[in-house]
């Protein structure tokens, strides 16, 4: 049957309108309050609502529980708009039907027209004339309610939810049909506001992602170019924190390639003294017969050669810090030299008999066991407890396995910086990968790595795969001195490292860490441990 409308229902033009004003939304609520309220603006339309597909979340107070089939997921009513006859506003989404399972229901009209059209994606056109079972025949006929037309919200064979009209005329079978078109426009603007809102979700926790990196960068830089939070440089850091508002004299010990000029420039800065100078001095560079004239400087004429005065690095860092470097290497027969400067606070320039003083901060740095040195008396005595006032040791690289991801990144941010080329990404296989590296050159041998990856990379893919191909292997076990000599093949290196940490890790009783762990019978630090396990897929026996 064909029902024509007694007034006019909204034209073709009114629902293009609606949809071009709520295709513009970028958030669903503000969709579906842009339908409802736009559709209950049309002649003679009662109420407008939309429910939406989403999970059950009020199962055990709904008044429709026995009709759900799983309690899963029902119509959720989200949106709501029109008028009554008495002058209410039908806005309330808490009502009676907030929540509408999927199942067999009497709504508010005709039986089970919802279910229909949200399982079967099929509108449904009811007039009170043909239905005498609406469920609310009392809020029918006091406000005059002639029709329903309902659509389903369907965008990409899902479906959304429902549309749903009550209008207080008769809507023909050509309405109806635009109601349908701008259902489909409707779907695809909740779809499209949606994506929106995944979007701007996305974008938010990237920014606290990013946040959260920066602040995590900022404590690992916190102490400027010393980069790092593992437990064994932070130990170090915090002793910096101690002395370095003192003048005391520090001697910074560690292998060659740890950093220990920066962290001597760090506590340089940190010092009341860092508005002066901080002077570099390389004992191992320097020449024996040019010692004093670099330390003291000399007067013009004082040799041959010394074309006019020359001041000493002492006289230059005068009111700041001098760093003598590898002060290990320093001759035997000068270190007296230096120790008088040391003691007295005194010295005289070559060619000159006036004494001057001076007043600096003395930071030393040496990769020798000074301690063993001076046994061996290629070291003063007292000129080593002179210097090793501070004591400070500088963790080899290996023994801070967690820091080599943030050193490498912060490599690659520099080279790609200075060559100008984009900056390539550190995977998560790249840092594991790096971490199985013992590193004997520590950070210096890393960033020569990361410069030459970065390089053959060209802004595209860090390539650490031809980098650190060119790297050494580990030294092997020591074998016995009478076997002859033996040519392992990769695979059989493998089988051997697999089976000697399986032996440490029984030895240890599956423990990694502490005292007594795998790692302290490896002498490797417990996170270069883990990851050479899971390289080679070994799981550790749980502790007994």
């Amino acid at each position: 049957m064909c029902y024509v409308a007694e007034k006019s229902f909204v034209h073709l033009e009114a629902l293009q309108g609606l949809a071009v004003r709520i295709s513009g939304e970028r958030s669903v609520d503000a969709v579906l309050e842009s339908i409802v309220h736009g559709l209950a603006q049309q002649p003679d339309v009662a109420l407008a609502r939309v429910w939406v597909t989403r999970p059950g979340d009020v199962c055990a107070s709904c008044r429709m529980r026995p009709a759900c089939p799983d309690h899963t997921s029902c119509l959720h009513l989200l949106a709501s708009a029109g008028t009554s006859l008495t002058g209410d506003q039908w806005s309330r989404t808490d009502g009676t039907f907030r929540r509408v399972p999927f199942g067999n229901l009497r709504m508010e009209f005709c039986p089970s027209p919802v279910r229909a059209i949200a399982t079967d994606r099929a509108g449904q056109l009811l007039h009170v004339s043909a239905c005498s079972q609406w469920a609310h025949p009392d809020w029918i006929k006091q406000e005059t309610i002639e029709s329903f037309a309902g659509h389903p919200l369907v965008f990409r064979d899902e479906t959304l939810g429902v549309l749903g009209v009550f209008r207080r005329a008769i809507i023909n079978e050509e309405e109806f049909g635009w109601l349908q078109m701008f259902a489909n426009q409707a779907a695809a603007a909740v779809a499209n506001a949606r994506a929106f809102s995944e979007l701007d979700r996305l974008r938010q926790q990237l920014e606290s992602h990013n946040a959260y990196l920066k602040e995590e960068v900022d404590n690992a830089l916190r102490f400027g170019r010393i980069v790092g939070r593992s437990r064994s440089l932070l130990h170090v850091l915090r002793q910096v924190d101690d002395v370095a508002s003192t003048d005391a004299t520090v001697l910074i010990t560690g292998e060659s390639g740890t950093g220990k000029e920066l962290l001597a420039r760090e506590i340089h800065e940190r010092s009341s003294r860092s508005q002066q100078p901080f002077v570099r001095v390389n004992c191992s560079a320097i020449p024996r017969e040019m010692f004093e004239s670099e330390f003291f400087g000399h007067v013009r004429g004082a040799f041959t050669g010394a074309m006019r005065d020359r001041p000493g690095r002492f006289q230059i860092a005068n009111g700041g810090t001098i760093f003598l470097d590898e002060i290990g290497d320093l001759p035997l027969e000068l270190q007296p030299k230096l120790l008088r400067v040391l003691q007295e606070g005194e010295y005289e320039r070559v060619g000159e008999d006036v004494m001057r003083k001076v007043d600096v901060r003395v930071i030393a740095a040496t990769n020798h066991n000074l301690a063993e040195e001076v046994r061996a008396r290629r070291f003063r005595e007292d000129l080593f407890y002179r210097l090793n006032v501070f004591p400070l040791a500088l963790p080899p690289l290996r023994s801070r396995a967690d820091d080599i991801p943030l050193l490498a990144n912060h490599a690659i941010a520099e080279v790609s910086e200075r060559l100008r080329i984009p900056a390539p990404a550190l995977t998560q296989a790249d840092a594991e990968r790096l971490q199985q590296y013992d590193w004997p050159g520590n950070i210096r041998e890393l960033e020569n790595v990361i410069q030459r990856a970065v390089i053959l990379s060209k802004g595209v893919r860090l390539r650490l795969d031809i980098a650190l191909a060119e790297l050494p292997l580990p030294a092997t076990p020591v074998s016995d001195p009478d076997a002859p000599d033996v040519i392992l093949t990769d695979r059989e290196w493998r089988e051997r490292e697999r089976a000697n940490l399986m032996k440490a890790l029984q030895r240890a009783d599956g423990r990694i860490y502490g005292q007594g762990g795998a790692a302290e019978l490896l002498g490797i630090n417990p996170t270069t441990l883990a990851s050479r396990l899971r390289a080679l897929k070994i799981t550790a026996p749980k502790p007994r």
